[in-house]
């Protein structure tokens, strides 16, 4: 059973920075290493939204609100993936999710399409 655990949310000033990490269990890193991921985000009463994705091939996509401040990678040993999130803005203040895809896909962009498994969610907070 394939689980995942995020870490590194909290409370955070407008222009301040940082990074989440999803650590993934029941999956070797073979596996892992070619397998979509994401970082989903909700905001009270709306749909989650993703912020990014990466996917088999190792294409990024960020929504365009993130773009040129928050940066999604896989840690290149274990199966871990990151986001960075640089001059945070209030506007980013919402619940953080980490998604996994058990299937090999490329594309898809931010679509939910294929991601099966999703951890419990890391609240980050930017106050201005």
């Amino acid at each position: 059973q394939v689980q995942l655990v995020e870490s590194g949310g909290g409370s955070v000033q407008a222009g301040g920075s940082l990074r989440l990490s999803c650590s993934v269990f029941g999956i070797t890193y073979s596996t892992y290493s070619t397998r979509r991921m994401g970082w989903f985000r909700q905001f009270p009463g709306e749909e989650r939204e993703g912020v990014a994705t990466i996917d088999s091939a190792g294409m990024t996509t960020y929504t365009d609100s993130v773009k040129g401040r928050f940066t999604i990678s896989k840690y290149n040993t274990k199966p871990t993936l990151y986001l960075q999130m640089n001059s945070l803005k209030p506007e980013d203040t919402a619940m953080y999710y980490c998604a996994a895809d058990p299937t090999f896909r490329v594309g898809y962009a931010l679509s939910r399409v294929g991601f099966d498994y999703w951890g419990q969610g890391t609240q980050v907070t930017v106050s201005s």
